[in-house]
């Protein structure tokens, strides 16, 4: 197993948590032995048993979230922690936590950003849920198609950052839908980013899966497209506008053949549809170009924000204390 020196590092371990009473102690003693100084914790949201109990029992610092919703979760927990290295991974026991060492070197040596775990099941395969393999291939290749990257397993709840990628990313999803942000907020800011292989086994006796596979896929995809058309607002918009001109097209070229013949327009109503139509495609393609400015300058205000703060250096680094590279973690 890959150890991590901790001792000039703080790295914090997110873990949200909804009725988790089962799992909890057991993924807080994990970490802790696979990363000897790290400091974990919980956020109980919402729970109904025995998790801030258990979790406190355990080692953990123990962080209530009321608003109910893993973005919600998340969106706290990277505002209110202050830290070098943050691990983000699930309560329920899946992931296995013996990785986070291999994980966190690996964002150090890079140095990287954001280190993704991709899944792998155990020898039993039976880790994920019906059709939640499936729908997680689908949506890694939207995402890839939207935005011209490809996306291993865009919906993995373990996963390692950076100082500067936690405090730039502006985390406005409340749910399942965290993941998805996360994915797109690395892939729009072009940060340095890789994937590592990371053990998933079915959750413990007694646990439920809080996910609901259609719905929250709805809601993932609902995001995709909303993203899209913020971060890729020409090819978005541009596709209404192209598609209202070619309608407007095949709706007009009987009329003009009709008036060659006789001089007269006798479907005036179809004619308007067919100019309002051309008009629609016009502000659509006017809109996305327009927006298309407007992202632009968001993405330089995010990546202003984004170098605000220094990389994660690893220990054999020339410049980790000295000349003009900043103190790890230190705000510029």
């Amino acid at each position: 197993m890959t150890r991590v020196d901790s001792t000039e590092l703080r790295i914090a371990a997110v873990v949200p948590c909804h009725n988790e009473e089962a799992s909890v102690a057991k993924v807080v003693a994990d970490l802790q032995a696979a990363v000897p100084g790290i400091v974990v914790y919980v956020y109980d949201n919402l729970s109904t048993d025995r998790t801030s109990e258990l979790a406190r029992q355990a080692g953990a610092i123990v962080r209530q979230e009321h608003t109910k919703g893993k973005g919600n979760v998340v969106r706290r927990a990277f505002a209110d922690i202050e830290a070098d290295v943050y691990l983000m991974i699930d309560g329920d026991d899946t992931y296995e936590a013996a990785d986070a060492p291999l994980m966190i070197k690996t964002l150090l040596d890079g140095p990287y950003d954001h280190v993704l775990g991709v899944r792998r099941q155990d020898a039993s395969g039976t880790a994920y849920r019906a059709g939640h393999e499936t729908g997680n291939r689908v949506l890694n290749g939207v995402v890839g198609k939207v935005f011209g990257e490809n996306v291993e397993d865009m919906l993995s709840g373990f996963r390692v950052f950076s100082r500067r990628f936690v405090k730039s990313f502006p985390a406005v999803s409340r749910e399942f839908e965290i993941e998805t942000e996360l994915t797109v907020h690395s892939l729009h800011l072009r940060v340095p980013q890789t994937a590592v292989p990371v053990g998933f086994r079915d959750r413990p006796a007694g646990s439920e899966s809080k996910l609901r596979t259609y719905h929250d896929g709805f809601k993932i995809l609902a995001l995709i497209i909303g993203l899209a058309r913020h971060e890729r607002p020409v090819a978005f918009y541009g596709l209404f506008g192209t598609l209202s001109w070619l309608v407007s097209i095949v709706l007009t070229i009987p009329i003009v053949i009709e008036f060659t013949r006789t001089h007269e327009v006798p479907r005036f109503p179809t004619l308007f549809l067919a100019f309002t139509l051309l008009l629609l495609g016009s502000l659509a393609w006017t809109a996305g170009l327009i927006l298309d400015g407007i992202r632009r300058s968001r993405h330089e205000a995010s990546r202003l924000v984004y170098l605000r703060y220094s990389a994660v250096v690893a220990e054999d680094d020339p410049f980790r204390n000295g000349g003009d590279a900043p103190a790890r973690g230190d705000a510029r």
